[in-house]
């Protein structure tokens, strides 16, 4: 895959095993930082706990489209495609949000999904994503509280409809 740069030198690259620990970082500190307004520390705290599971993270790497947005050499943000039509992760560093890095990495991953043919991408959205996926197309199906830890969380299951 082409290395694509923006005016703010991002790059975007597929992750590999390497950068897991600086993923998990940025995965943490996003939850810690950017969702404090839709989420209270006992939620959070449980949400990030999903980052001790190594396990899943390195199946994320091993059988997931796996897409990093990178500036200084420091991962800005990285997004996730699953079976090729859903987006398990995508998270955004803290210092660089509102920068365009999700729509960069977004519409790469959708680009991969039209190439296998997906006719949907869907996706299970928190309150702080929810409006950046509005504005990419998706639509809520389904409102629904999830237990993380015994704590219950409000997300959204979301889908947007490809035209190829």
């Amino acid at each position: 895959m082409n290395n694509i740069t923006s005016d703010h030198h991002i790059i975007i690259r597929k992750g590999t095993d390497n950068d897991l620990p600086e993923m998990l970082q940025l995965f943490r500190a996003t939850i810690d930082e950017v969702c404090k307004k839709d989420y209270d520390l006992q939620q959070r705290e449980a949400w990030k706990s999903g980052a001790d599971h190594e396990e899943r993270w390195i199946k994320v790497i091993r059988d997931q489209y796996v897409l990093l947005a990178l500036t200084e050499n420091k991962i800005a943000g990285f997004c996730t495609l699953d079976q090729g039509n859903y987006i398990d992760l995508l998270f955004v560093h803290k210092d660089y949000q509102h920068k365009g890095i999700a729509t960069l990495l977004y519409q790469q991953i959708e680009k991969e999904a039209l190439l296998n043919n997906k006719k949907a991408l869907t996706a299970d959205v928190s309150k702080t994503a929810r409006p950046f996926f509005e504005k990419s197309g998706f639509q809520v199906v389904q409102e629904k509280t999830v237990s993380v830890k015994g704590v219950a969380m409000i997300n959204y299951k979301m889908i947007k409809h490809l035209i190829s």
